[in-house]
């Protein structure tokens, strides 16, 4: 491809870049969940360490994110993007050593990866689809969501067929590898230019700690739900296949939302109504599954998956609508993310504990619909037409 055909044809192969990378941001996370039982029978793995194990990887997420306006200003997002990349390979196929330490590490390498890759992608859609930030933002966040879906509803049958979970872990390597390759082709087309402009910190703006709440709450909802809902539905009688099945479909079922509801979110000033209903949705989807008829398990989970998938990419969407410039963009979304996660990786830890101290899942349900309300607090002022920080000073 010549140089000039190169530059017409950017945004719809960055586009189509940004597709590949988004699939391989959830499947080293959510096959964990459908696995856990297996895993902690053939590792003797505790509650209390299964519980750390879903945890420790948001907690790497939100350290990873602190590094991504580092990247950006000094190697380019697109080279962030292809570091990013690598590593989630690295920490799947590290899985595949078996034993608990190579598990614990690989899921912490993978999540570190993600969480840059998080933090780039927002920066490249403000830079190159501000015009269609909506669309695009919802296009990879219903990819990601799909491949949230495929991790979940693979693990199963892929450690059936594989002879155990190790394998059916490290083979999310492979996609990786190949999103990696695919990217490649950016990395010496990055265009140069001037630094950027120093901009003052985001961490005395009050509307940039308001979509950090809302960006960590509602992440701790949907980790909650890949790293539990598997184990709930095993002991409402459940198969593990039955399980990972429904865990699926609730994936799946966040692709429509989490492509239209950002489409949707980018056409309005307020967004913060959308945040309530959705908020709404997902507490008694989530409610409905854990102590509802068994037999309506999947149109309970298609409506988590809705809210879920609804909450993530509209929490994509205001990290963009509210920054100034792609710079912003970039700033804004190491923050809400890197505090975010930190705050997201609570949630499944104590979503485990409350179910060791107190039995059953009631208590955990309710510390669910708990974190959901804190997240409807920070929506109302993450939600406002404004923008945070100030504008760049001029040279």
């Amino acid at each position: 491809m010549t140089e000039p055909t190169f530059r017409n044809a950017r945004p719809v192969l960055i586009g189509l870049g940004m597709m590949l990378v988004a699939f391989n941001m959830r499947p080293a996370l959510t096959s964990v969940g459908p696995l856990l039982d297996s895993i902690r029978a053939e590792t003797g793995l505790t509650a209390v360490g299964a519980a750390f194990l879903t945890t420790l990887p948001v907690l790497c997420l939100g350290l990873a994110c602190v590094l991504g306006p580092v990247v950006v200003r000094r190697t380019g997002a697109e080279r962030g993007v292809l570091v990013a990349i690598l590593v989630i390979a690295l920490g799947s196929a590290l899985r595949g050593l078996g034993g608990l330490p190579p598990l614990f590490a690989g899921a912490c390498i993978a999540a570190v990866g993600i969480g840059l890759a998080g933090v780039l992608l927002p920066g490249l859609v403000k830079r190159d689809f501000s015009g269609q930030a909506g669309l695009m933002t919802g296009l990879y966040t219903m990819v990601l969501c799909l491949g949230a879906a495929t991790g979940a509803g693979s693990a199963v049958p892929l450690a059936d067929a594989f002879g155990g979970w190790t394998r059916a872990m490290a083979v999310w390597a492979v996609p990786a590898v190949a999103a990696a390759i695919a990217w490649i082709v950016f990395v010496p087309h990055r265009e140069k230019g001037p630094p950027p402009a120093r901009r003052r910190p985001l961490w005395h703006d009050s509307l940039a700690w308001q979509v950090t709440g809302f960006m960590g709450l509602q992440s701790s909802l949907a980790y909650i739900t890949f790293g539990w809902l598997p184990v709930v539905l095993q002991s409402r009688g459940l198969s593990a296949v039955e399980a990972g099945f429904v865990t699926s479909i609730m994936s799946i079922g966040q692709a429509p939302s989490a492509l239209l509801v950002p489409a949707f979110a980018a056409r309005l000033r307020d967004q913060r109504g959308i945040a309530i209903a959705l908020l709404i949705l997902s507490a008694a989807s989530f409610l409905a599954l854990v102590d509802g008829p068994v037999a309506l398990v999947l149109p309970f989970g298609i409506g988590l998956g809705l809210g879920i998938g609804g909450l993530f990419g509209l929490a994509l969407t205001i990290v963009v609508l509210r920054a100034r410039d792609a710079v912003g963009a970039a700033d804004l979304s190491a923050m809400s993310q890197a505090v975010g996660y930190s705050i997201a990786a609570l949630g499944p830890l104590g979503f485990g504990l409350a179910h060791d101290l107190f039995g059953g899942w009631r208590v955990s349900a309710g510390l669910f619909c708990a974190i959901a309300l804190a997240s409807g607090i920070f929506a109302l002022g993450a939600g406002r037409d404004r923008k945070v920080g100030a504008p760049p000073a001029a040279e």
